[in-house]
């Protein structure tokens, strides 16, 4: 059953619609994915031209068009329109016969199915890869999983926090008493669900069409994140263990890598990392005298002078406004700039051409 639907699109998903050689123009995939990671994947192959089907099952369908929603506001929701712009949408109950004919025939058709369910349940539905793959030699299937489809937590449930978590990725998501905060962005399922398996799925479909081969492709959200712990993992190496919150280069050990607040409550990003970056804004604050006191001139990081500065630093950020303050280095050449809210970053200019990418 085709549900119609007047899905809004994102600005890419639109001049993907109409441009013949869009990159992914005549490629078909089959999204059988819920909740967030898996949908995310099939919105980025449907933005650069994909045509995306979106198969959910003929109850209560994609958990996400029921969560979020305002009082009173009818499904589905804005979590789930928002990742699943420019599908079309299938009803299919994969345990009825002639709902499962119905979803052999777009397979023979598919170039691409993401599926995000525990392992074996494909195979208990009958659609394991080598079983699809005999109808469709060239079909790219990508797993999505939070641990993977073998080892010791294939079959455990997890959500984002547990992915990153076992990762060691949370834990350097630390406060100024190297507590662990809950990050507001999904990275496991963001980048080691969505991202993961349109960059597996990408170099997937480049050998099928090489090849005439197709692939099954085990995406585990918590694998990619651990492999991506790269800054950490520097530390490791270098002396054997991750560094603590404000104590290496790019978790607070250093005044010109920080936030910083202002007068009003809200905060400036301070990336003067290179020493050009650190004395251009020495300079925009009259504080020439700090120029020399950098980590790449010798300073300490995490030390007694980075600490002594960055407290004379958030002095001086707050004594003004943060509009004030992105007034002042509007024109500066040295990565300072406001923390913006997302309701004042749909608005801001930088933003004019991907505005809809956030709309419902």
């Amino acid at each position: 059953m085709t549900e119609s639907l007047d899905l809004p699109e994102s600005p890419e998903a639109r001049e993907s619609s109409v441009v013949a050689d869009a990159p992914l123009a005549g490629v078909t995939v089959l999204d059988l994915t819920r909740l967030l990671p898996g949908p995310l994947a099939g919105l980025r192959l449907a933005e650069l031209g994909a045509h995306v089907v979106k198969i959910e099952d003929t109850g209560a369908g994609d958990y996400a068009r029921e969560m979020m929603l305002n009082d009173g506001e009818a499904p589905p929701s804005a979590f789930w329109r928002l990742l699943n712009r420019g599908k079309s949408v299938e009803r299919l109950d994969l345990k009825r016969d002639s709902d499962r004919v119905a979803f052999l025939d777009w397979v023979v058709r598919a170039d691409v199915l993401l599926e995000g369910f525990r392992p074996g349940v494909m195979a208990r539905l009958g659609f394991d890869y080598e079983t699809l793959a005999r109808l469709r030699p060239s079909l790219v299937m990508a797993s999505i999983t939070g641990y993977g489809q073998h080892g010791p937590m294939a079959q455990a449930a997890g959500h984002d926090i547990n992915y990153i978590g076992y990762a060691g990725v949370l834990d350097q998501l630390g406060d100024s008493n190297d507590a662990p905060i809950v990050p507001n962005f999904q990275i496991g399922d963001l980048y080691g669900g969505g991202q993961a398996a349109v960059q597996a799925v990408l170099a997937a479909l480049v050998a099928a069409q090489r090849t005439g081969r197709g692939r099954w492709l085990d995406v585990s959200m918590t694998h990619e994140v651990f492999r991506a712990n790269l800054i950490p993992a520097v530390a490791l190496h270098r002396q054997g263990h991750a560094p603590r919150a404000g104590a290496d280069l790019l978790n607070g050990g250093v005044p010109c890598y920080q936030v910083y607040r202002t007068r009003d409550g809200r905060y400036m990003a301070v990336g003067a990392l290179e020493l050009k970056f650190w004395q251009t804004l020495c300079d925009v604050l009259g504080r020439s005298e700090w120029k020399a006191r950098h980590w790449s001139l010798g300073q300490a990081i995490g030390g007694d002078d980075a600490r002594a500065l960055q407290a004379e630093l958030a002095a001086v950020f707050a004594s003004a406004s943060q509009a004030d303050w992105t007034l002042r280095f509007a024109d500066a050449d040295c990565c300072v700039t406001p923390v913006l809210r997302l309701e004042e970053a749909v608005t801001h200019a930088l933003f004019a051409q991907a505005r809809e990418a956030l709309t419902p």
